[in-house]
Formats: C-alpha cells, sequence, structure tokens
C-alpha cells in the first residue's frame, strides 16, 4: 500500500519544527537557569546559585551544537541565545557576585558592578556583528576576541567558589572582588585572542580516551562539584596566554607564508 505523500509532508513539517524548537527551547531554558540564579542569589543560598549559572553555561554549548547538528541554525536563534546570554552571564553572576561582596561598599560597588553587564552587552553586540566575517583566514575561526561571556561569568565567580571551598577571608573583600571584577570585564571586550571550544573536535582515534575523560569530569562533578568547577575555570585562565600565544603564531606563520610567496619568481 503506497501512503499519500502529504503524509510524509505532513512528518516532514513536524519534525522540522521540532529541530528548529529544540535549540531555542534550551536556550530559553537557559534564560531561567540565569534568572533563578538571581532568586537564590537574594536568599545567599550561594551554591544553588553558582551551579544555575553553570548549567545556563552548559545549555549554551548545546543549543548551538544541536542546531548545526539538526540542521536548523537561524538568525533568530543568534540573536536570541544573546540576548539570553546576556542575562544569564552578564546580569545573573554580576548580581550574586554584588550580594556577595560588594553591596556593601555602597554607590562605588554598584558602579563597579554596572561595568560587568555593560562590558557583556558590548562583547556580545562585537560578536554578532563579527560574524559572517569573509575576510579572516580559516583557522582565526577557532578563536574569540576576548573572553566569551560564559567564561567571564566563571571567572567573575572563581572567588566566590573558592572561599565556599576554602576559609580565605580576603576573596570577600571589595578590595579585592572591587579590581577582579573590573579585571574581568575589561577582559571580556579586550582584543585577546582565546580558544573557541565550541568549534572543537576530537579526532576519531581519541574518541575512547575523551569517554574515559568525561566519565572521570562527570564522577568528579558529582562527587565535589564546587572543586571541579573552580579548577574548570583556573585551567581556563591558564589557557588564556596559550591561546594568545598560538594565535600569534598563526599570524606569524600566514606573513611567512605571504613573503614566501611574494619572493617566488613567477612561472611560464
Amino acid at each position: 500500500m503506497v501512503k499519500n505523500p502529504s503524509h510524509f509532508r505532513r512528518n516532514r513539517f513536524r519534525r522540522d519544527q521540532i529541530n528548529r524548537l529544540l535549540p531555542n527551547a534550551l536556550t530559553i531554558l537557559g534564560l531561567c537557569a540565569g534568572l533563578t540564579a538571581i532568586r537564590f542569589g537574594f536568599e545567599g543560598q550561594w551554591n544553588v546559585a553558582i551551579f544555575l549559572i553553570a548549567g545556563a553555561a552548559v545549555l549554551d554549548t548545546l543549543d548551538g551544537r544541536i542546531a548545526r547538528l539538526v540542521g536548523s541554525p537561524s538568525d533568530f536563534g543568534g540573536q536570541l541565545d544573546s540576548l539570553v546570554d546576556s542575562i544569564a552571564f552578564g546580569v545573573a553572576p554580576i548580581i550574586t557576585i554584588y550580594l556577595w561582596g560588594l553591596k556593601d561598599v555602597g554607590g562605588a560597588g554598584w558602579a563597579i558592578a554596572l561595568m560587568f553587564p555593560v562590558c557583556c552587552v558590548l562583547r556580545l553586540a562585537r560578536f554578532n556583528v563579527s560574524i559572517g566575517e569573509e575576510s579572516r583566514p580559516a583557522w582565526s575561526h577557532g578563536y574569540f576576541t576576548g573572553i566569551p561571556a560564559p567564561a567571564g561569568a566563571g571567572l567573575l565567580l572563581l572567588p566566590l567558589i573558592l572561599s565556599l571551598e576554602t576559609d580565605w577571608d580576603w576573596l570577600r573583600s571589595p578590595w579585592f572582588i572591587g579590581p577582579w571584577t573590573l579585571i574581568i570585564a575589561l577582559l571580556m571586550i579586550s582584543r585577546l585572542p582565546t580558544w573557541s571550544f565550541k568549534r572543537l573536535k576530537i579526532p576519531a582515534k581519541y574518541f575512547s580516551a575523551s569517554m574515559a575523560a568525561l566519565a572521570f569530569f562527570a564522577a568528579a562533578i558529582f562527587t565535589e562539584p564546587l572543586l571541579t568547577l573552580g579548577t574548570l575555570v583556573i585551567v581556563y585562565a591558564i589557557s588564556i596566554p596559550i591561546s594568545v600565544h598560538s594565535y600569534r603564531q598563526h599570524e606569524k606563520d600566514d606573513r611567512l607564508r605571504t613573503a614566501n610567496s611574494d619572493q617566488s619568481p613567477p612561472t611560464d
């Protein structure tokens, strides 16, 4: 029995709708996670606020990958993602940090806190404008300009994470939190090249090792969640100067190739 062609069209239409809906649904879940983190920050439940912002970062990674996997990336999804990032990684973490370590400073603490979401929004706007630039070499698409918003949120929350795992009271001092907040804000709008781990592709020969590493990370996050998150953020911070060196090396290689091609004699 031959099925009606309209049946196939309806099934394909439903599948396409689901493919478009799923990435955007994950993005909205990230927004809800960020906003809920603010609520728990007001209640002083720092652990919950941290994990909600970390969850928003995971969802931010998944939505883009799933959109590309199912073949449904769109301009709407890209704009929605940036709007959500400005709240989940610009507003939620700084409200948490302000309530934890800056609110007792008064107006100066709030002025410092304002710098973080402002720089986050500027960084996201610059990223949106740079998408689709054809003049960049192919290798440069593996790098961000400045640290991305989720990484900025993680670095901003690092003193809070470490303070919950240690007895270092100086981490909560406004004299430390204030300059730290400004440094991270400026890093987001800086021109420093940082690795784009969203484009990371694992070769097939390392698949088994990657699965083992993922299992180890899952075990660590369930047994020592704060310590694992803190370690992850510190490792990222260490990677920044390494990524800068890698980018500069790529630029040097490009210049050498261009110079060699200009010096090569013409062929008949």
